[in-house]
């Protein structure tokens, strides 16, 4: 059981029967009545987000989520094929089962897969990953380091927003949990 002083950012709950992590929560303790906390809930399953409130002290069963570290091995149309790193079973997962990251699945990448009632509902990528950036419209002379950005593709086909004087080529460093540009990797 976890309680909403047990609240944290990441922290897994069930909601009506359906595994939710917290996005965001806030204590809330107003002058009048009891205190609360407010929340942002995403869905595993959907990947909705809902905001919801709680009153404090309420308790909440824990998601029965097992948790696999795995190799992703290679993609093939919407099939994507993982294999245990501890029992070298191989696993082939449907696009949908996978969560919104599965764009940045690189072959050869150690990630965690996340079953909810024999399922897959999520892969868990490292916090920062590193991709080459393969298409980039080409800087314009008299860009800036802190001017806007551009979008650009990596090799996993995902499309991210770069700074403008990134190039074709270059390796970036992503972070996974924002999907947004940290730094130029040299």
């Amino acid at each position: 059981m976890i309680s909403t002083a047990d609240f944290r950012n990441g922290a897994r709950i069930l909601v009506e029967g359906e595994p939710y992590y917290i996005v965001e929560f806030q204590h809330v303790k107003p002058g009048k009545g009891g205190a609360f906390v407010r929340t942002k809930l995403k869905s595993y399953k959907t990947g909705n987000v809902l905001d919801r409130t709680f009153r404090s002290g309420e308790k909440f069963e824990e998601p029965d989520l097992d948790e696999r570290e795995m190799q992703f091995l290679y993609a093939s149309g919407d099939s994507y094929t993982f294999m245990d790193t501890e029992t070298y079973e191989q696993f082939i997962y449907d696009k949908k089962q996978l969560g919104p990251n599965v764009d940045l699945l690189k072959e050869n990448m150690i990630v965690k897969i996340l079953i909810y009632e024999h399922q897959p509902i999520a892969v868990e990528l490292p916090i920062f990953i590193e991709l080459k950036v393969v298409d980039a419209e080409p800087g314009v002379r008299g860009d800036t380091a802190s001017g806007g950005s551009k979008p650009a593709v990596v090799e996993t086909g995902a499309v991210i927003k770069v700074p403008l004087y990134l190039e074709v080529g270059e390796v970036i460093k992503i972070d996974t949990r924002t999907r947004e540009y940290v730094e130029r990797v040299r």
